[in-house]
């Protein structure tokens, strides 16, 4: 899909969406592991919760999607509640992150697989990745085409060499009516 098609898509989707929904559960459930200060990447943030719960939590953030719509929300949003975040419109697999730059970095629901190593790459010493995206099991929300999601315990293989320190993904284990469904999680520190 072409960068004008894609930016389209998303900016279609943020239009209806209004408001940012919850925070990533990966970042709401853990936020306990943030540290107290340090600069911080939402990497795709759509509608930036993530964002701003990392703001709240003290830290610099810099928050990037390819939708302007999106953005502009966010902004909005950050302004309304005092909140510092520099909301840039990026497609990030053009533009990725540079070297050593984060002390923690935040994505959720985007997959790219060639970035898993420029992720890395851009924690500094000690930096924190909070990563969540859909499974290819139980399969009720999220994208339909299975190259947009995870197979079972590729987020542990893509992200192998930091230290984890947490995981989550049940699939099809017991009662898939309970716990959480169609996602893998992970928090790994470099």
């Amino acid at each position: 899909m072409m960068d004008s098609q894609l930016r389209d898509k998303w900016d279609t989707r943020y239009r209806v969406a209004g408001k940012p929904s919850k925070p990533p559960k990966v970042l709401a459930e853990n936020a306990h592991l943030l540290p107290n200060a340090g600069h911080a990447l939402d990497l795709a943030c759509g509608l930036g919760a993530g964002a701003l719960l990392l703001a709240r939590h003290g830290l610099t953030v810099d928050a990037w999607d390819i939708s302007a719509i999106a953005i502009d929300q966010l902004a909005k949003t950050a302004h309304d509640q005092q909140l510092q975040i520099d909301a840039a419109v990026r497609n990030v697999e053009l533009s990725p992150p540079e070297e050593a730059s984060y002390d923690v970095i935040l994505v959720s629901h985007f997959l790219v697989r060639e970035m898993a190593a420029t992720l890395m790459a851009a924690l500094k010493p000690g930096g924190l990745l909070f990563y969540q995206t859909y499974t290819r099991a139980v399969s009720k929300h999220g994208p339909s085409n299975p190259a947009y999601r995870l197979a079972d315990n590729e987020l542990l293989n893509l992200f192998s060499p930091l230290k984890l320190h947490f995981y989550r993904e049940e699939g099809w284990l017991g009662d898939i009516k309970q716990g959480c469904r169609d996602i893998a999680m992970l928090i790994g520190e470099k």
